[in-house]
């Protein structure tokens, strides 16, 4: 970014207050804590750990620089005796392991010097089955979060969740598999260093660090804090049972919300997919609520991608959706809201087939650019009013959007967008298969 544009953040407390708007749907979690990286990390901290009514405390991880290019990370150690090595940089300048190991030793130093002088006489917080948001002002490579990651997993939190105002797209890309849950405000593919995306940006002081943990609560009296309710409109993360797994999603319900819409991913794709987000936020500006959620399991996700094992199990799929839904109608909060299915590629079939399992409760289904035709002889059981959207230019998945809508017996529309392709991404593309989902929902999940 050129440091002549606008920058988004005018310091790191601004950007903390953004950061804690987007993590409104941990307000309220059991055991939440907000741990933030000295030192520049802690005034992000700060500000989120007020938006959420959380406790602040500190996590300390020490940058292993490049000698005389101290700005380049070798690695990172963290408290607790971890190290993380970034092993192409090694390779690449040809570090003698005898150099990594004196920088570790220097900085062991500087980790102990620290955590005596941020924690005084206060002893560890205990992180063990509680839901942890690590906070840092910025990531360029990393390291030092991958080293904080390692060191708190060790710890065995409930949830491990890593939330930056900026990072470099490869770093979320590399580090999101490794945690829960990772929220970065922006995430832009050309990336120098952090500086540079805020207006103001001061080195801290120890004494500053020291002043906000002190004006935080106290750590040692969390468990007392009651939970605070999410407001309407806003984000809450709810954990669905699915027979043995538990299923990670994102539930805003909105004023007045007339109905609710699931989203059902597909191939290696998740809640945090920003197609769907954005038809989501469509939805929810047509008063209807909206469900963002994995179909998959982490480690489920993470042998798919190596595979493709799960994405293309329909049956599996389906049935997380009928149990999401059976969920859903036991909540007091959405169990009045009519229910419908939105669908993207193999999670299209997904909704089609339990779509089929529930005529009574499904209200309506929109597929995207989805595979459809992977229903099989469900297709000809769905009662709920569906409509397939494709790009005209997926020219193998509109035929295969043909075929399935030939076989549907109920109220249905084919709508193929002309100049789109398989994801949508031309200019107007995803706004136009918004506009359509939102007026296809809100005409069928009416209160009847």
């Amino acid at each position: 970014m050129s440091p002549r544009r606008p920058r988004p953040f005018r310091d790191r407390e601004h950007a903390g207050t953004l950061l804690g708007e987007e993590l409104l749907r941990y307000r309220g979690a059991p055991d939440l804590i907000v741990l933030a990286l000295p030192r520049g990390g802690v005034p992000v901290g700060a500000a989120v750990a007020r938006a959420l009514g959380a406790p602040l405390d500190v996590f300390v991880v020490r940058k292993l620089g490049l000698p005389g290019r101290e700005e380049l990370a070798m690695g990172a150690i963290a408290s607790g005796g971890v190290r993380v090595v970034n092993e192409d940089v090694i390779e690449m300048l040809r570090v003698p392991r005898e150099v990594v190991d004196r920088v570790a030793a220097d900085e062991e130093l500087e980790l102990g010097r620290r955590e005596r002088v941020y924690r005084a006489d206060k002893p560890p917080v205990t992180l063990a089955g509680r839901t942890v948001i690590l906070v840092d002002d910025g990531l360029a490579t990393g390291a030092s979060m991958r080293a904080a990651v390692a060191a708190v997993k060790e710890r065995r939190p409930a949830r491990l969740v890593v939330a930056v105002p900026v990072a470099a797209a490869t770093t979320v890309a590399e580090l999101r598999p490794a945690v829960d849950d990772l929220v970065c405000l922006v995430a832009p593919e050309e990336f120098s260093a952090v500086n540079l995306w805020y207006d103001h940006f001061p080195q801290l002081t120890d004494a500053e660090v020291r002043r906000l943990l002190a004006a935080g609560p106290d750590v040692r009296t969390v468990d007392a804090t009651p939970p605070a309710p999410v407001p309407p409109g806003h984000p809450a993360l709810v954990r669905i049972p699915a027979g043995e797994a538990q299923l990670d999603g994102e539930l805003v319900i909105p004023e007045g919300a007339r109905g609710l819409v699931v989203f059902a991913h597909g191939s290696g794709s998740s809640r945090h997919s920003p197609r769907n987000r954005l038809v989501a936020r469509a939805l929810r500006r047509a008063h209807l609520a909206t469900l963002l959620m994995d179909l998959l399991t982490i480690p489920e996700e993470n042998r798919d991608r190596r595979s493709a094992q799960h994405r293309f199990d329909i049956p599996l799929l389906a049935s997380r959706l009928v149990q999401t839904t059976a969920w859903l109608a036991a909540q007091p909060q959405t169990r009045e809201l009519r229910i419908g299915y939105f669908g993207a590629s193999t999670g299209a079939a997904a909704a089609l087939v339990a779509a089929a399992e529930q005529p009574e409760v499904i209200g309506a289904v929109v597929s995207r650019g989805g595979r459809p035709d992977l229903a099989g002889p469900a297709l000809a059981r769905v009662a709920a009013p569906t409509m397939l959207i494709v790009g005209g230019l997926d020219v193998l998945v509109v035929g295969l959007n043909q075929s399935a809508w030939a076989a549907l017996r109920t109220e249905k529309r084919l709508e193929i967008v002309p100049g789109a392709s398989h994801l949508f991404q031309e200019p107007g593309a995803l706004e136009r298969v918004a506009e359509l989902a939102r007026g296809w929902f809100a005409t069928f999940l009416q209160h009847p």
